[in-house]
């Protein structure tokens, strides 16, 4: 499968998200860039989850409908056109980190799938329901990790 490239001004890959993406510090989502998306996507769908939750991963961020030519998102935004959907918190868009106090850092995985044509997920999807959607769907996919603990 191919690899798209992501990145983040506002962090490296495997470093410690600012405070001010946290639901405590601001909840305002992280910029991204990527590159490397195949011409042949039909969409885009970026999906940020914490597998250090607890026994299922818990839904930061949904972002589906983003358009297979966008380099990117800005802070505290999404592309027009993109639907946010509901996370782990119940709200839709962005819900920042908010790990446990005391707890080890959690990993905040940023994945930006390419997909050969829109998703039917639920109205409220969790975390597997737009892995096992997204299986057979994808022919790019590209990854980037953030932690965060307070």
């Amino acid at each position: 499968m191919a690899g798209i490239m992501i990145r983040s001004s506002a962090f490296n890959d495997h470093d410690r998200l600012p405070a001010r993406f946290s639901r405590e510090g601001g909840n305002i989502s992280p910029p991204l860039e990527w590159s490397q998306v195949p011409e042949s996507a039909g969409e885009l769908l970026l999906l940020v989850e914490d597998p250090d939750a607890g026994r299922t991963p818990f839904l930061h961020w949904l972002v589906t409908g983003i358009r297979p030519d966008a380099a990117g998102l800005a802070e505290g935004a999404v592309p027009k056109g993109a639907r946010e959907w509901p996370n782990g918190f119940g709200e839709v868009g962005w819900g920042g980190p908010q790990p446990p106090r005391g707890d080890d850092p959690h990993r905040y995985f940023f994945r930006l799938y390419a997909l050969n044509s829109p998703l039917d997920l639920p109205d409220a999807p969790q975390v597997t329901d737009v892995r096992e959607a997204v299986a057979g769907h994808e022919f790019a996919s590209g990854t980037m990790v953030g932690t965060y603990a307070r």
